[in-house]
C-alpha cells in the first residue's frame, strides 16, 4: 500500500462525495482542509491526519485511519475514517428549511396590479427578496 493517496481520491473513496470531479471541485473551492489548512487536489494524505470537509452548511471532520484509493461500500468506511465531526454539526443537516411558495391557479393568467402589490408586501412580511431586480 502506498504511503500517500491523493487527497480528491481519498475524499471521494471514503464516500464524502458521489464523484472524482465533485471532490477535485471541492478542494479547489476552499472546501476541504487537510491539518487545518486548505489542499489542493493532489495533496498526499497520510494515516493519522485530519480532513475538515465543508458540505453546505456543515463541517465534517474525519481521521484518517488507512489509505485506500478504491470506493468501498458504506459500511467499510468506518475503517479507513473517523468521524470526528460534533454533534452541533450534524443537528444542522436535519434543520428544517423553511420555503414559501406563492401558487396561482392554472389559467388564472398575470397578476393584477393589485394581486402584485399583495404578493410584495407578502414577501417583505417574510423578509424574503424573491425578486433580482428588488436590490436596495
Amino acid at each position: 500500500m502506498a504511503e500517500q493517496v491523493r487527497l480528491d481520491k481519498y475524499i471521494w473513496a471514503i464516500r464524502c462525495f458521489k464523484t472524482r470531479s465533485e471532490a477535485t471541485a471541492a478542494c479547489n473551492g476552499n472546501k476541504v482542509l487537510l491539518n487545518g489548512s486548505p489542499a489542493k487536489p493532489s495533496k498526499g494524505v497520510k494515516s493519522g491526519d485530519t480532513l475538515s470537509v465543508r458540505k453546505g452548511s456543515v463541517q465534517f471532520t474525519f481521521k484518517v485511519l488507512q489509505l485506500t484509493e478504491n470506493r468501498m461500500g458504506a459500511r467499510l468506511v468506518p475503517e479507513f475514517a473517523e468521524n470526528l465531526t460534533p454533534q452541533s454539526e450534524l443537528d444542522k443537516m436535519r434543520a428544517p428549511v423553511e420555503t414559501f411558495f406563492v401558487t396561482r391557479e392554472r389559467g388564472a393568467g398575470r397578476p393584477t396590479k393589485k394581486e402584485r402589490r399583495d404578493i410584495d408586501a407578502l414577501w417583505d412580511e417574510f423578509d424574503i427578496s424573491g425578486f433580482p431586480d428588488d436590490e436596495d
